[in-house]
């Protein structure tokens, strides 16, 4: 994994030539990235890869007053945190390192690869003070982040409900106001219940700084309907002084029961009740009614790392089966001498089912490596890029999210069931890791917005929103792609597939709105959430394939993947976006007696 990933940073990316000059990382070299890969390559190699089974077996357990963890998730943790990889891009004022978040995101992709679960709680953490560096005020940075950035605290996002999972315009946890002028933000009493939230409750850490969506009542005492009634809080585990120590009083926040999941067994998921007594003190983040709004600031960071997560698990998967191909022998040659008992079996990857299973899994899981790079290096774009690219490189990253979050989660699942395959009966055996690789990944379909809520947002927001300015800048990039690949003989033919497949997506796009009614046009986003993704791992295949221009036997595996791709994936498209095109009624007139 580590050739390809130096591959898809200094070869194609070239984040040397493009970023390092940039004051922000001036004093950022070759020589420190390769630094800050090898300490958490070995980080994740030493303390969380012996940690998964274990963090998987031994789950969170719940004694009535204190969850317990295995003593080698806290030691996993640790070394993290002492790594300072929490701050990583942060400022240095911040105690952060400054590095581009391309080479943070690939440095976390060691963790997510050696334990996707044990690396959720600073996954959330991160996204936590982040999202208050962009909307909390001073106070509530210097008492809340230092401490989330140091590893003294960590965060969780607490959106959903029992009775509203993915209807957060249906949120009922209520905000009362209590002292406006609080030094740490104008401070409210929480009353409500939060379900599924992950990293809730534990004692890695001395405290657990929630952000909380809630309803402040309006004039008539009743919370403002719809998502513009929504508002953010800051509510921490434990309760905190104007001067952000502890004060040794627990807020009221209680863990009501642990969820036991398929997989991610090794975070702590959490149902919590928020005020069962007086009710739990919370710090409004931004404005009342823009709840939402500063939410997605870590929503969306966290569905990059959901994408990221399920990458490097189909990767696991992937590396995993490779290595048992390599070794099991069975059957022999589907010729006249291979059916000669006496003959020698021959080892399973010389079979061309088991060549094609292997290449369908590479072809996804580097193909989603390179997704989440470009995801993470268009954030470096508008941190650090003149005005016109950074305003670009945002248009991108709206268009691209849905698909960074839910094209791996669901193809770099599908890496891990054809690991499974590979192994054959024991691959379901707890023997080998494969099987927990698939359960961990399942969870990533649902987490950060289900498969349906990504293709509302891309078909319904995203690529209609300001005249289609978003889809017109990837299409744009896609045809720069196009032009610089028939220069190259070789590539002529996968260049014009993929300018075929762009065109029908604008087609589709256009045919599902001709009528301007919502309810025809997205009734079959799902199908267009998958075709749009496959052609946006198509474009980047096809980029990559530029990049990987020797007869060396890595870039020739580059090559073969791509055209894999090509091959047997991207054919795919023209069913899934036939029914966008005519706007498939069936599943919208679907009535419920019919089932």
């Amino acid at each position: 994994m580590r050739q390809t990933l130096d591959f898809l940073l200094n070869d194609w990316l070239k984040i040397s030539q493009d970023l390092t000059p940039r004051e922000r990382f001036a004093e950022h070299s070759d020589e420190t990235y390769a630094a800050v890969l090898d300490t958490c390559e070995r980080i994740a190699r030493e303390k969380y890869a012996p940690a998964n089974r274990l963090s998987d077996t031994q789950e969170p357990h719940f004694d009535g007053e204190r969850v317990t963890l295995p003593r080698a998730t806290h030691e996993a943790v640790a070394a993290y945190v002492e790594s300072g990889m929490l701050a990583a891009s942060c400022d240095y004022e911040l105690g952060g390192m400054q590095l581009p978040c391309v080479i943070e995101m690939a440095a976390n992709s060691f963790f997510a690869k050696a334990s996707v679960s044990i690396g959720g709680y600073a996954m959330l953490t991160k996204g936590n003070a982040h999202l208050l560096l962009a909307h909390g005020t001073p106070r509530q940075q210097e008492v809340f982040v230092a401490k989330e950035l140091a590893g003294q605290w960590f965060g969780t996002m607490c959106l959903s409900e029992p009775q509203a999972g993915s209807s957060l315009s249906d949120v009922a946890t209520r905000a009362e106001l209590e002292d406006e002028a609080d030094p740490l933000g104008p401070r409210y009493r929480l009353k409500g219940n939060k379900m599924w939230i992950s990293g809730g409750e534990h004692e890695i850490t001395e405290n657990i700084v929630h952000l909380v969506l809630a309803k402040i009542p309006g004039p008539d005492g009743k919370p403002v309907p719809g998502v513009k009634g929504i508002s953010l809080f800051i509510v921490p585990k434990k309760m905190v002084g104007p001067d952000g120590a502890l004060t040794g009083e627990r807020n009221d926040v209680q863990l009501a029961g642990l969820n036991h999941k398929l997989g991610y067994r090794g975070t702590t998921n959490c149902l919590l009740n928020f005020g069962e007594k007086n009710g739990a003190v919370g710090y409004l983040v931004g404005k009342p009614g823009e709840g939402l709004k500063c939410m997605f600031h870590m929503m969306n960071e966290a569905r990059i790392g959901v994408g990221l997560g399920a990458v490097m698990l189909g990767y696991a998967g992937y590396e995993a089966s490779l290595e048992y191909a390599r070794q099991r022998p069975q059957g022999r040659a589907v010729t006249s001498t291979g059916k000669d008992a006496a003959s020698p079996q021959l080892k399973i990857i010389e079979h061309a089912d088991v060549k094609r299973m292997l290449l369908a899994q590479k072809s996804y899981v580097e193909g989603g490596l390179a997704l989440e790079l470009m995801c993470a290096r268009l954030v470096d774009e508008q941190r650090t890029g003149t005005p016109e690219d950074a305003a670009e490189a945002a248009q991108l990253l709206e268009v691209l999210t849905p698909i960074a979050k839910s094209w791996p989660s669901e193809w770099c699942l599908e890496a891990n069931s054809l690991a499974i395959q590979v192994l054959g009966g024991y691959g379901y055996t707890r023997d080998f890791p494969v099987e927990q690789y698939w359960r961990d990944n399942r969870l990533n379909m649902i987490h950060e917005g289900t498969h349906g809520i990504q293709g509302l947002d891309l078909l319904g927001r995203k690529v209609v929103m300001n005249g289609g300015a978003a889809l017109q800048v990837l299409a744009a990039h896609v045809n720069d792609t196009i032009e610089k690949a028939l220069q190259q003989p070789a590539l002529a033919e996968q260049a014009n597939q993929l300018a075929a497949a762009l065109a029908k997506v604008g087609r589709a796009t256009k045919n599902a709105w001709s009528t301007g009614l919502p309810e025809e046009a997205l009734a079959n986003a799902t199908p267009y959430l998958q075709a749009f993704g496959h052609v946006v791992l198509a474009w980047l295949w096809l980029d990559v394939s530029m990049a990987a221009d020797s007869d060396s036997d890595f870039h020739k595996g580059k090559r073969a993947a791509a055209s894999y791709f090509f091959a047997y994936e991207l054919p795919k498209i023209d069913a899934w976006l036939a029914v966008v095109a005519r706007r498939e009624s069936l599943c919208r007139e679907m009535q419920d007696g019919w089932f």
